[in-house]
C-alpha cells in the first residue's frame, strides 16, 4: 500500500464554523483524514503541505515513525509551527489510513482501551456573567461534568467579541480590571453549579506573570480543576515562579509544537496537566510519545480541541489508549454540529466521549460538500490592547 495523493480543505459549514482538513489517500482504495491546528495560518500551511507531500506521496503509510522524522528534520531545519500543523494532519491521516487497513479503531493501534470513554468538557463562556452562569447551569443541566471559560475582556465586560466588531477593531483588556471580573466570575459559577462540578478556567496567556499570580490566590477558594495557559508560552522557564507562587492545579502546551517545549516542564514537574494539540505538535505519533513521558511524572494529558470532528476523534482516540488523563476538552456534543461535512462523527453522552468501534478514527468527511465549502484560510483574530493602546495576547 502506498501514499497517492494529499489534497487539501479548509472549509466553513452552513453555521459558519470552519476547519483545515487535509485527506491522504492510497492505492489500496484506503483514504485517512487529518486536521490542521491553526486555520489562520492556512495559506503557508497549504504550501508546507505541498512540500511535505514530496516525502509522503508514494511511501507505505504504515511508516509513520519514519515518515515523522523525515517530515521534521528532513530537510536539515528541524519544522517550525507551520510545519508542524501540516505533519500533525498528514500524521493524524496515516494512523487513520493504519486503522481502516486493518479494519480497527486507531485507539486499538495505539495500545488499546483503558478506558471505555473520556470524561469531557465543554465551553459555557458568555458575553455578560448572567449569560456564562445560564450556560454553565445549561451544560450541567445537559449532563456535562464540567464548565469553562476564560479570561474576560473589560470593554463592557465581554468574555469574546461582538460578531459585529472588524476583526482589525481592538478590545479592551484590561489586566487589573479583568482580573476583577474574573473572581467574580468564578465566584458566581461555582454557587450556581455547586460543588461537584469541575471548572477549568483559561487565562488564554494574557496576563503578566504578577497579575496571574494575584488572581490565582483570589481564585483558589474556588477550587477550580486547573488554570490554563496562565502565563505566554515562549519561556518555559516561567513556570518555575509560578509553581513556587501558585497553589492551582496547572496546565498548559497547547501553543508548543513538538516535544522539546514539553522537555523542562515535565522534566521539572512544572505542570499538572499537559495541554498537548495533537494538529500542532506532530500528530499522533509525537503526542504518544509526550503522553508516555508526562506518565512518569504523574501529569495527566488533557489534549487541547478546539477544532472539528477529525481533532476530537484523534485526541479521544488517544485519551481511550492512555493511562494518564485529566480530562478531554470537548466544544460541543459530537453530533450535535457540522453534520454535513461530517455525516460520522465519535460518540457523546452524559459529560464522556468515546470512539466508536468502527475502522480508523469513526470519522467521515463528506469529498462533494467540502468543496462546495471552500473558504479562505486566513485571517487574524481580534486584537486585544490594554487602556494605554498596548498590545495584549488574544
Amino acid at each position: 500500500m502506498k501514499v497517492t495523493q494529499i489534497r487539501s480543505f479548509p472549509v466553513t459549514d452552513k453555521e459558519g464554523r470552519s476547519y483545515f482538513i487535509v485527506r491522504v489517500d492510497t492505492d489500496a482504495g484506503h483514504h485517512g483524514l487529518g486536521e490542521v491546528g491553526i486555520r489562520n495560518w492556512g495559506k503557508a500551511i497549504t504550501n508546507a503541505i505541498e512540500h511535505l507531500s514530496e516525502l509522503v506521496v508514494g511511501s507505505d503509510p504504515w511508516e509513520t515513525e519514519k515518515l515523522w522524522q523525515m517530515m521534521f528534520r528532513g530537510g536539515f531545519f528541524p519544522a517550525d509551527k507551520v510545519y508542524s500543523c501540516a505533519i500533525s494532519a498528514i500524521d493524524i491521516a496515516l494512523w487513520d489510513i493504519k486503522g481502516k487497513s486493518v479494519n480497527m479503531p486507531v485507539y486499538k493501534l495505539l495500545g488499546g482501551a483503558v478506558r471505555k470513554k473520556v470524561i469531557s468538557y465543554p465551553h459555557t463562556q458568555g458575553k455578560t456573567i448572567d449569560e456564562l452562569i445560564e450556560n454553565c447551569k445549561k451544560a450541567v443541566d445537559d449532563g456535562w461534568k464540567f464548565v469553562r471559560w476564560g479570561q474576560p475582556e473589560t470593554e463592557g465586560k465581554l468574555e469574546v467579541p461582538s460578531s459585529a466588531t472588524p476583526w482589525n477593531q481592538p478590545t479592551k483588556l484590561e489586566p487589573l480590571e479583568s482580573m476583577k471580573i474574573a473572581i467574580e466570575m468564578m465566584g458566581k459559577v461555582r454557587d450556581a453549579v455547586g460543588p461537584d462540578i469541575q471548572m477549568t478556567f483559561d487565562v488564554h496567556t494574557r496576563l503578566d506573570t504578577a497579575h496571574v499570580i494575584a488572581m490565582c490566590k483570589e481564585l483558589e477558594q474556588f477550587k477550580p480543576f486547573f488554570i490554563e495557559d496562565p502565563i505566554r508560552s515562549e519561556n518555559q522557564n516561567t513556570y518555575r515562579i509560578l509553581r513556587d507562587k501558585i497553589n492551582l492545579p496547572l496546565a498548559a502546551g497547547e501553543q508548543w509544537a513538538s516535544k522539546w517545549p514539553f522537555r523542562q516542564v515535565i522534566e521539572e514537574d512544572l505542570i499538572d496537566y499537559a495541554r498537548i494539540d495533537l494538529c500542532i505538535v506532530g500528530g499522533l505519533t509525537e503526542a504518544l510519545k509526550i503522553t508516555h513521558w508526562a506518565e512518569t511524572h504523574y501529569i495527566d494529558i488533557v489534549p487541547h480541541n478546539p477544532l472539528g470532528p477529525v481533532s476530537a476523534a484523534a485526541c479521544v482516540s488517544l485519551c481511550m489508549a492512555s493511562t494518564n488523563v485529566g480530562v478531554q476538552e470537548m466544544p460541543k456534543k459530537p453530533g450535535s454540529f457540522s453534520n454535513e461535512l461530517f455525516p460520522e462523527q465519535i460518540k457523546w453522552e452524559d459529560g464522556y466521549s468515546w470512539c466508536p468501534d468502527k475502522p480508523g478514527l469513526g470519522v467521515e468527511f463528506d469529498i462533494e460538500i467540502a468543496e462546495n465549502s471552500y473558504s479562505d484560510p486566513s485571517g487574524w483574530p481580534a486584537f486585544y490592547e490594554r487602556n494605554d493602546g498596548a498590545f495584549t495576547n488574544w
